[in-house]
């Protein structure tokens, strides 16, 4: 039979079904030793799943405490000895919370949440809340546990009402007895109002809600989740004018801006953002089709003839070597110019003013730093690791690795 470094000859390379095979003793052994490389360790904790050898249950609960372990061991053993209830103070003590270890804070309240510690309650509906897809889906794993395993009355005593996270936890117990949740979309917090908006499934009870709505803004959550689930644009529209087009006025942003970013973003920006933009974006006219590779011709041939000697223009994620983004980079010289694909729009990140005159020539818009500078308020967009509201300037010409 083979070992397990034929089994995982290199990280990412694990056979996994032959590795379910082995001698758990064999890969309990394997594990328990941290002088092993950490990749061949995890997939060995994995295939211990459902078969943990009694006699080497101490050792590897060893290893889960060991805070100077790699955290993905640590996290892989927790899914396999997580349960033992010799366990439940280590994880219930306060050093927890100050875990260094990757992603073991999260892990550490899933496995609580699984074993059924209702203590952990507030902080799982804390972590339910939390932008990050990864902790968000260890939050509502470890508090659908608790409910199986107490009853959502039970979990939900644990909660109040004042926190977001907690209506969030709430709502979702609704939306999953299937009781109506239209009352959410009425939410001070917009991460309550913007999941009761995906979650909401009676199109006649929003209909009906149109015209109960306390505020604007909850009439807005209930026409965009009414669309999505009819797809009528024709209705859309209709609700639309009969609230009076509101929309976010952006001091500064004309429309030819505006127009660009509102269809770029607004359908994938980020839960905070204000339902404005998102019923916006569904009801207004979108962009003229974009020649991209006209307008970088155009830009080429202006800035040759202006001798500023241009190399050929390259998306923003091969300039930057990964990623991509919304502008190509010609390099002038000492300095850059960047051309926007949302529209005409040009800028270069060092003044560069002597492209300005060429380009402008050519039918290209120049974005001075004023304008750059113009913050577009109520659109969340994700931004490295941040998820707020960017300037103009950041929108027209973005890039995300």
């Amino acid at each position: 039979m083979p070992d397990i470094e034929t089994l995982i000859p290199s990280a990412g390379q694990a056979d996994t079904d032959a590795l379910g095979e082995l001698d758990p003793r064999e890969l309990a052994r394997y594990v328990a030793e941290p002088s092993h490389p950490w990749w061949r360790r995890r997939p060995c904790a994995l295939a211990l799943a459902g078969r943990v050898p009694e006699a080497w249950a101490g050792a590897l609960l060893d290893r889960v405490r060991d805070t100077g372990d790699v955290g993905e061991v640590r996290r892989a053993l927790l899914d396999v000895v997580g349960d033992r209830p010799e366990l439940l103070p280590w994880l219930r003590h306060e050093d927890r919370r100050h875990e260094s270890g990757y992603g073991m804070p999260d892990a550490v309240l899933r496995t609580r949440g699984l074993i059924g510690d209702l203590t952990a309650a507030r902080e799982l509906a804390t972590l339910a809340a939390d932008p990050w897809q990864h902790s968000r889906q260890a939050g509502e794993t470890a508090l659908d546990a608790l409910v199986e395993r107490h009853g959502a009355g039970a979990v939900l005593a644990r909660l109040g009402e004042e926190r977001p996270e907690d209506r969030l936890f709430r709502l979702r117990t609704r939306a999953r007895a299937g009781q109506d949740v239209t009352y959410a979309l009425a939410d001070p917090d917009r991460m309550v109002a913007h999941r009761a908006h995906t979650l909401a499934d009676d199109a006649g009870r929003l209909r009906s809600y149109l015209t109960e709505a306390p505020t604007t803004e909850a009439r807005l959550w209930a026409v965009h989740a009414l669309h999505r689930l009819t797809e009528d644009l024709d209705e859309t529209r209709a609700l639309y004018r009969e609230l009076g087009r509101p929309r976010v006025e952006v001091p500064g942003l004309d429309e030819e801006m505006r127009t660009a970013i509102l269809h770029e973003y607004a359908p994938w920006s980020q839960p905070l953002t204000d339902p404005r933009w998102l019923v916006e974006a569904l009801c207004a006219a979108p962009p003229a089709r974009q020649d991209v590779d006209g307008r970088l011709h155009r830009a080429m041939d202006a800035l040759t003839t202006a001798g500023l000697a241009p190399k050929p223009p390259v998306p923003c994620g091969a300039h930057h070597g990964q990623g991509d983004g919304t502008y190509h980079v010609i390099e002038c010289g000492d300095g850059e110019v960047w051309i926007s694909t949302l529209g005409r729009f040009a800028s270069a990140p060092d003044g560069g003013e002597a492209a300005r005159p060429p380009l402008e020539a050519a039918g290209l818009r120049w974005i001075d730093g004023e304008t750059e500078a113009i913050p577009v308020t109520g659109l969340h967009v994700y931004f490295f690791g941040r998820r707020a509201p960017l300037s103009a300037g950041a929108l027209l010409f973005h890039w995300q690795d």
